[in-house]
Formats: C-alpha cells, sequence, structure tokens
C-alpha cells in the first residue's frame, strides 16, 4: 500500500515538473522565420557564385553582412510582432529575458569575425560563425525545445570542421549556405512542431 502511495506521489512530481518545464519555455521564436534564414544563406550562396560578382573576400563578406542583416530582420522582428500581437501573452520585458542568452556567444562572434578580417584570415570565419553560433543554440538549453539544444552541436561539429580541414575557402559560398540552411531548416521544424503542441496564446507568427 505504502508502494502505492510512494509512485503515486512520484508520478504527481514528475507531472508538475513537465509542466513548470513547458510554462518554462520561450516561445517568442518563429520556426518560420528560422526556416526563411536557412533559404536566404542559399540564395545569398546563389548570388555570390554568380560571374558578375567579384571572387574577392571583400565582395563576399558584403554579401554574407547582407544575409545575416535580413535574417536578423526576419528573425527579430516575428519576436517584436509576438511580443506585441500574440493573444494571452504578457507584455513584460522580462519575458524577453531568454533571448539575451545567445547574446554573449554572438557577440564574441562578432569581435572574433573583426579580428580575423584585420588579419585576412577570411577562410576562417566560416569555422568561426558556425562555431560560435552552435554555442548560441547549446545556450537556449532550458528555454528552447531539447532538440534546438541538440542542433547546437551539429553547428558545432560543422563550424569544427571547417576551422581544421584546409581548402575550405571563404570566396566558396555553398559549403557555408548547405551547413547553415540545414541547421535552420532543422530548427525550424523543431520549433514549428513545439508550437502547434502549444496552447493558442503562445504562438509565434
Amino acid at each position: 500500500m505504502l508502494a502505492n502511495h510512494i509512485h503515486d506521489a512520484l508520478a504527481q512530481v514528475r507531472t508538475l515538473q513537465a509542466f513548470v518545464l513547458e510554462r518554462n519555455q520561450f516561445k517568442g521564436y518563429s520556426g518560420k522565420a528560422r526556416v526563411i534564414s536557412g533559404l536566404l544563406a542559399l540564395a545569398g550562396a546563389a548570388i555570390l557564385n554568380l560571374p558578375a560578382v567579384p571572387a574577392t573576400p571583400a565582395a563576399h563578406l558584403t554579401g554574407w553582412l547582407i544575409v545575416l542583416a535580413l535574417g536578423v530582420l526576419i528573425n527579430y522582428g516575428a519576436l517584436l510582432y509576438w511580443f506585441l500581437f500574440a493573444p494571452d501573452v504578457r507584455r513584460n520585458p522580462l519575458m524577453l529575458k531568454p533571448a539575451l542568452d545567445a547574446v554573449p556567444p554572438l557577440a564574441i562572434g562578432g569581435v572574433l569575425s573583426l579580428a580575423l578580417v584585420l588579419h585576412g584570415e577570411y577562410d576562417l570565419l566560416f569555422g568561426t560563425w558556425l562555431t560560435l553560433y552552435g554555442l548560441a543554440q547549446v545556450a537556449y538549453r532550458r528555454s528552447l525545445p531539447g532538440g534546438i539544444y541538440r542542433l547546437g552541436f551539429l553547428y558545432l561539429g560543422c563550424g569544427t570542421y571547417f576551422l581544421l580541414t584546409p581548402g575550405i575557402a571563404f570566396t566558396e559560398p555553398w559549403p557555408m549556405a548547405f551547413a547553415f540552411c540545414a541547421g535552420e531548416f532543422a530548427s525550424g521544424l523543431v520549433l514549428i512542431d513545439d508550437q502547434r503542441r502549444s496552447t493558442p496564446g503562445d504562438l509565434a507568427p
């Protein structure tokens, strides 16, 4: 009899724990925006591969910065839309705190990118970007679905491979585009699946 009570109590604790974890998950990121960002990388690579685009590090860096700017605009625009207009969302700025978890690795990524450009080490940029972006995904371990955390290691693996493998030129955009698109497409599907199982008030655009 006592064993049954203990079993029921443990089941209730696990249920309560799952509920708390679910409620603590951040719902502001849009899966569709992540998918679009991945497709943007492919489009950017296709444009950079055109004969009219000079095969110079400066030209390709400009192209990737444009892709970055568009990706930031789409993703954080969707986040802002969710915060301002999604029904049943408390307009408390503290709700956006999980979005700050990715700032440190992304900021360091910007600093390292600037240092590499200043030293002319363009071929190390792809690996640096993917590695630091992977760390940003790992930082979401407790606030986003577990699939995002695991995909962070995919980015880390790709970035490490790019850093340690000679011959991956910065002026060859396809390796970066394929790696980033695959990661963003998978991340988007994870978020979309999570949003479908969420209450309507938690849905991101």
